[in-house]
């Protein structure tokens, strides 16, 4: 019997396809490099973080120049301190310590400024340290910085700006501080031009972030020309703003 027509008919043949080359292969299993947190956030992405603060906060200023110089984005929430917006329950599961800055991150909240600023340092891979001995020179001047040079500064601006009350002696005991202080920061930037390496770091803008306040504390930075040379260049950074120029009066989403 004759084969019908459809048995007759020769299947086509199927082209193999062709191999990929060993360097292709290899591009294939490569997995795509993430630039964004755990949280699920990415450098690019501008809803990224969000900072809670207010303007006359130095710690929240020093976040808020972090970000401005690392030109990121940022949406800003104010935090009415004289209302006490800072200890109320909904601001507390930010910031267990009531206190601002906080700075989320994807679905997390970052809280101390120090502490803000390396993780930020970390996420964006900028003002970081490239080593360990300039990871750890980092760690070591941010913690300075809290322990010798921002309690004696930070104390007398609330004085002077009427918000804290002690007397003559305790005045003076914070300023021998903060000069002392000065003094090891003005030893340190006459050996080189940066604090924790060759180039700006978070050790720098976290230091920056109370030197700022210097002349509300009433302390004068004319006795320390390192220190003035160093805050002129770090002024001339590209992305560098002054508080009102990083925070807004008023919350601000992007």
């Amino acid at each position: 019997m004759a084969k019908t027509a459809s048995k007759a008919a020769k299947k086509p043949v199927a082209k193999k396809a062709a191999k990929p080359s060993p360097k292709a292969q290899s591009k294939s299993r490569a997995p795509a490099r993430s630039t964004g947190s755990a949280s699920g956030g990415t450098s690019g992405n501008k809803a990224r973080f969000t900072l809670y603060g207010m303007l006359g906060s130095g710690p929240t200023y020093t976040v808020g120049l972090m970000l401005s110089l690392a030109r990121h984005p940022f949406s800003y929430i104010h935090v009415n301190l004289r209302e006490g917006q800072h200890k109320q329950p909904d601001y507390l599961v930010k910031n267990r310590y009531g206190q601002v800055p906080a700075l989320r991150d994807g679905q997390t909240y970052y809280v101390q400024s120090s502490a803000i600023l390396q993780h930020l340092a970390d996420a964006l891979g900028k003002f970081d340290g490239k080593t360990d001995l300039e990871r750890s020179r980092i760690r070591e001047w941010l913690f300075w910085q809290w322990d010798k040079l921002a309690v004696p500064v930070f104390r007398l601006r609330a004085r002077a700006r009427g918000l804290r009350q002690f007397g003559d002696e305790v005045r003076i005991m914070y300023d021998t501080e903060a000069k002392a202080a000065l003094a090891a920061l003005e030893h340190e930037l006459g050996r080189a031009e940066w604090i924790a390496a060759k180039r700006p770091t978070v050790a720098d803008i976290g230091i920056y972030g109370v030197l700022r306040y210097a002349a509300e504390a009433n302390i004068d930075l004319t006795p320390y020309p390192n220190v003035t040379a160093w805050k002129k260049r770090f002024e001339a950074l590209p992305g560098f703003g002054t508080p009102e120029q990083v925070l807004p009066m008023e919350s601000r989403l992007l």
